[in-house]
């Protein structure tokens, strides 16, 4: 699948506007989009924005169904459905890309003077936004120099000129394991920016995946075929072939010469990057500019949840979190859940069927352990295997009804935390605490509280007359 295909069947199922009437890239076409992702709302396909000839997709992954359309499942599957599915997909093998000779991302390549940043329609999202964010539906292709580990990694990259942009590379990342080595070597960065390809590329390109895992065999793996990637003459990195648009060059790994950013409407509903209040960023110096026929350029509105970004961030954290829990062997586990509600990565919930006392603190205190869960989670919410992690409702009456803040309760002082976390003073950023609520009945109570439960006879007699009562 590339980028049209999945325009086209979204399309198809009714879940894609075209926007015909022209909108301008400056705040008007984010603020349609945000509203829309409030109502709950279509893609949208912005085919005439304010200067410029290149259309613009927005709104992409608000629902469900459109993720179950770019994972190729079942359009009934909830987000559980789909995190499960990926967990299991994942866990029995990886399928690393293939290299092939050519393909549509090379239909058109601008080099040298003729390389402009400001001819592609890169909005400016929010009123205090520092510029146009031309990186928002982004990922960053790097390359270890050390070994043959490529990294797929979304970071911010708001336009600086013509030629260059910044990149909000956070410490611990990825992509930030490997500018240290290059810092090292006294050396810039290969980095590629890929703007609209394989809609999966882009989840996968934000999706905490562990060190030397390269997210093409991920997708590799979810599609059940290896993803078609073109070895680059000019970075030498593996660019996705029918990539809608991609910005080849360096990120500069000197921090004298790093550069002062945003601020940015960030998916905490809150600015980062006021100029002085932050650190200066690397940048990436564009050295060529390669993009389709026609190509459609690929943005997401960020802000307040919940947007595509906090429905990808759910998604693809629910799934990796699963996987590892899968891979630590912690038993039990019948569902996880992270809510794109809460950024889609602050609270994870997780169901489990007990099997021993303090089984469920077991859970819990594991989940912060994770890949996944050790990065920024400031609290866990273990539920009994009766409750499914994403029903919210029973969730939230668990612990009414199960949970004591005394006995159910364990603060963890010192965690990870992310910069952009708008509830830590930006000097304090590195270190948040944790809660684990355990919801459950605990699994060594000889008497434990009897739950109403509908007779099971009358239950399948009143279903099986539904239609009788009218209802």
């Amino acid at each position: 699948m590339d980028l049209r295909d999945f325009i086209k069947k979204c399309e198809e199922e009714g879940e894609l506007k075209r926007i015909k009437a022209e909108v301008n890239w400056d705040l008007e076409l984010s603020h349609i989009a945000k509203l829309n992702e409030e109502k709950k709302g279509l893609a949208l396909l912005f085919e005439k924005v304010k200067d410029y000839s290149i259309p613009v997709l927005t709104s992409a992954f608000t629902s469900p169904k459109r993720l179950a359309i770019a994972l190729g499942m079942p359009l009934h599957f909830s987000m559980c459905d789909m995190a499960r599915r990926w967990m299991e997909l994942t866990t029995k093998r990886l399928i690393p890309p293939v290299e092939v000779k050519s393909g549509p991302i090379l239909e058109s390549v601008i080099q040298g003077d003729d390389i402009n940043l400001f001819n592609f329609p890169a909005p400016k999202f929010y009123p205090m936004d520092g510029g146009r964010f031309i990186g928002t539906a982004v990922f960053i292709i790097t390359k270890d120099p050390e070994s043959d580990w490529v990294n797929l990694g979304t970071y911010r990259m708001q336009i600086l000129d013509e030629k260059t942009t910044g990149v909000q590379i956070i410490k611990g990342k990825h992509a930030d394991f490997m500018l240290k080595k290059y810092q090292k070597m006294k050396k810039t960065m290969p980095a590629a920016a890929v703007i609209g390809a394989d809609p999966l590329l882009f989840l996968a390109g934000s999706t905490l995946v562990s060190a030397n895992i390269c997210e093409y065999d991920i997708v590799g793996s979810l599609h059940g075929k290896p993803c078609e990637v073109i070895k680059s003459d000019l970075t030498g990195l593996p660019l996705p072939a029918t990539a809608e648009l991609i910005l080849e060059g360096e990120i500069e790994t000197d921090p004298s010469k790093f550069r002062e950013e945003g601020p940015f409407g960030e998916y905490t509903g809150y600015y980062s990057g006021k100029t002085g209040e932050e650190w200066p960023k690397p940048v990436l110096y564009v050295k060529r500019i390669l993009h389709r026929n026609n190509p459609i350029f690929w943005a997401t509105s960020v802000g307040k949840p919940v947007t595509d970004t906090h429905m990808i961030q759910s998604l693809n954290r629910t799934a990796t979190l699963w996987t590892d829990l899968e891979n630590m062997k912690v038993p039990g586990i019948q569902s996880v859940y992270i809510p794109p509600e809460s950024g889609g990565r602050f609270w994870g919930i997780v169901s489990v069927k007990q099997m021993y006392p303090g089984h469920s603190m077991h859970v819990g205190t594991a989940v912060i352990s994770t890949t996944t869960g050790h990065y920024g989670m400031k609290g866990v919410i273990v539920v009994d295997e009766d409750i499914r992690a994403d029903d919210i409702e029973r969730v939230l009456w668990a612990l009414a009804v199960r949970y004591d803040p005394f006995r159910s309760t364990e603060i963890i002082k010192r965690g990870r935390s992310t910069p952009l976390d708008p509830a830590l003073p930006i000097e304090s950023r590195e270190i948040v605490s944790r809660i684990i609520m355990d919801a459950c009945i605990p699994f060594e109570w000889e008497r434990k509280p009897i739950e109403i439960k509908l007779d099971e006879e009358m239950l399948k007699k009143v279903q099986n007359r539904w239609k009788e009562y009218g209802l």
